[in-house]
């Protein structure tokens, strides 16, 4: 029984399932968009008889190519993702000082949640396309930079279930990243792509709903005060968000590769991969559902060989857990830039993909849930909706470096462009590997009395000891 007279459900607090289902549905259709935005670029709204109807196109695409320079239609597509998957993870850092500071965690997401819902609807109209794509930005910062805030409030510092319950919301996420991309992308094949846009519009409409029929079972929101009333923040906290600051550009450097899986990725595929199963032709979306589905079929091995390493004393810390997920990562770009040495100018077969996925999802696994943890228990109570937007703000930065370098994607070749993402993210495993140990003594002699060590707190992925 909780202090707010409702009952647990699994060992869980209630408000676990409400902000897990709510997130699911974000991610469904956020995940649903995502998978068909550079291939809607590219194979529609940037072509003649679209683009002149886009609502501010024109200016918009004199301001990117005053920084650039002039861009193909494909270049174009490639920075326009890269600033909008940006602009999504950057936003939550101001999101969460909104729900910290202003409004409150609850209506923060309320009014988030209406913004993306009316951004996924302004999609199934080319005029609007701008317009929609600012309404996604706004809504996706209040949501992203308070939901996760919200879930840690649930548990007490120091709960040993706190591990899991950000596993039960990774996997909801998981769930949602399955489920879009071959929604949505059938939906555009058979009935085009305005279609699959507004299926993504349904899909926050449900969250939303979700959200605001279980808000009864969410924690209470923290008393607001005046700046002036504001206590500051100890030394400890200081040196906590310092630590956390020197960990950020190891984070960047994760997302630099992830992003392009998002982004020049489909292209890659819909030119170099084999999509026929028979008569068939597998739609590319598809192809991102594994992002969805691999983590949710391997982190219970995950799970297990973690829990038999702990048992043995032998469990990787948190920091060389995001160590390992950089290197694996690195080995599945890796594994894209050798198709072309294995296949030359042949297409490679769909396995090919498939294995991809399965390994950059097992470097996934280790880096992202982990790290979204460790900067939620290593940030001051004060700040941790802005610590977390913080965190996002590295995949803000890297959106905007693998956008720019998704517009050399027509002028390298195929392994050069895979081979330096592989430098990219490999170094930073290299590095952080080496830096783990003194980074977690860092932590370790910044704790403030009688809290909780959190750099050694289980992951999200992890099972408390």
């Amino acid at each position: 029984m909780r202090a707010n007279g409702t009952r647990d459900l699994f060992g869980h607090p209630r408000g676990l399932w409400v902000l897990a289902g709510t997130e699911m549905w974000d991610r469904l259709s956020f995940h649903g968009m995502q998978a068909l935005l550079t291939l809607y670029l590219v194979g529609a709204l940037l072509l003649p008889g679209h683009v002149e109807h886009v609502i501010g196109f024109a200016g918009y695409r004199a301001a990117v190519e005053s920084v650039t320079g002039p861009l193909s239609v494909q270049a174009l597509a490639a920075q326009t993702f890269g600033l909008y998957v940006g602009l999504v993870s950057f936003t939550p850092i101001f999101g969460g000082l909104i729900g910290d500071r202003l409004t409150g965690r609850r209506i923060a997401i309320t009014l988030g949640a209406l913004l993306m819902t009316a951004g996924h609807f302004a999609l199934a109209f080319d005029a609007s396309f701008l317009i929609a794509l600012l309404l996604l930005i706004l809504g996706a910062g209040l949501v992203r930079g308070n939901v996760s805030a919200q879930l840690k409030s649930l548990y007490a510092d120091g709960d040993r279930r706190t591990g899991d319950a950000f596993q039960v919301y990774y996997l909801s996420v998981n769930l949602g990243a399955f489920v879009a991309p071959l929604a949505t992308g059938a939906l555009a094949l058979w009935y085009g792509w305005h279609v699959g846009f507004a299926f993504a519009g349904f899909g926050m409409l449900i969250g939303l709903t979700v959200y605001l029929l279980g808000t009864r079972h969410l924690p209470p929101e923290p008393v607001r005060v005046l700046a002036t009333e504001r206590s500051r923040l100890t030394p400890n906290e200081r040196a906590r968000i310092i630590g956390l600051l020197a960990i950020w550009p190891f984070s960047v450097c994760f997302w630099v590769a992830q992003s392009q899986v998002w982004n020049v990725y489909n292209l890659w595929v819909r030119d170099h991969v084999d999509l026929t199963v028979g008569s068939f032709v597998v739609p590319v979306p598809w192809l991102s559902s594994l992002d969805g589905l691999a983590p949710a079929a391997m982190t219970p091995l995950v799970i297990l060989w973690w829990r038999r390493q702990a048992g043995r004393g032998r469990e990787p810390s948190m920091l060389v857990k995001l160590a390992i997920g950089c290197l694996i990562f690195a080995a599945g770009t890796s594994w894209l830039a050798l198709a072309t040495t294995v296949f030359g100018t042949a297409r490679a077969p769909l396995l090919w993909p498939v294995g991809f996925h399965l390994i950059s999802n097992l470097g996934w696994i280790f880096f992202a849930p982990i790290g979204l943890a460790f900067f939620a228990a290593q940030a001051p109570n004060a700040l941790r909706g802005t610590m977390i937007g913080v965190n996002t703000l590295a995949v803000f930065a890297a959106s905007l470096i693998s956008g720019r370098i998704g517009g050399f994607y027509e002028v390298w070749s195929p392994a050069s462009f895979w081979w330096v993402h592989t430098a990219i993210v490999g170094s930073a495993g290299t590095i952080l590997l080496a830096a783990a140990g003194p980074l977690h003594r860092w932590f370790d002699r910044h704790q403030d009395e009688c809290a909780p060590d959190p750099s050694h707190m289980p992951g999200p992925a992890a099972v408390p000891a």
